[in-house]
């Protein structure tokens, strides 16, 4: 029987994302497969986190693509990377726990090209004069990576509606990023 990798990497992330602590077994066991089918793919917990970390950033710059962030006002385009986001929130709120994964000589360099995009596009929001300019690029960005991590933790635990994710998002980070108009 032929295991098809990124079947198990998605079984995998369903699983840690409502259960961050379960064990190689549980995980297998979600996939369908035998523990030690599990270990020929991925040698441990150490290597499977990995490649839910590159499978996490692929999904994310192509979320970051489908947005088109780079097209139209600041704020229609972070409305865009909300909806874009939403398949991958639940996994991307599993990897920003795993603190190995931003620690060291280790760190994958595809993070900072997601928080380079991320920031240019608050960046840009500022220079159009949409977004405070107290707030650095980059201190949005990780409210952007906290919002769309906590709003899918609720989502799972059932304390928030899915239909919601993308208002309650753009509701407060934008709420809190938009520069007020003096009158």
């Amino acid at each position: 029987m032929s295991v098809n990798r990124t079947q198990v990497l998605h079984a995998a992330a369903a699983l840690l994302s409502r259960k961050a602590t379960a064990t190689m077994d549980e995980v297998a066991r979600a996939a369908g497969i035998g523990r030690a089918t599990l270990h020929r793919h991925f040698a441990g917990r150490d290597a499977l986190v990995r490649a839910l970390e590159q499978m996490c950033i692929e999904e994310t710059e192509a979320a970051l693509d489908a947005a088109r962030i780079d097209e139209g006002p600041a704020d229609e385009a972070v409305r865009r990377l909300i909806g874009a986001s939403e398949p991958v929130a639940p996994l991307l709120a599993f990897l920003v726990t795993e603190n190995q994964l931003f620690e060291g000589d280790q760190q994958n360099a595809g993070w900072a090209r997601l928080d380079a995009r991320i920031a240019g596009l608050f960046r840009r929001g500022q220079e159009e004069g949409v977004f405070r300019i107290d707030l650095t690029p980059a201190w949005l960005s990780e409210a952007f990576y906290g919002l769309v991590g906590s709003c899918a933790w609720a989502v799972a635990d059932g304390r928030v509606a899915a239909k919601d994710y993308q208002y309650m998002i753009a509701e407060l980070l934008l709420g809190g990023a938009r520069r007020s108009v003096e009158k």
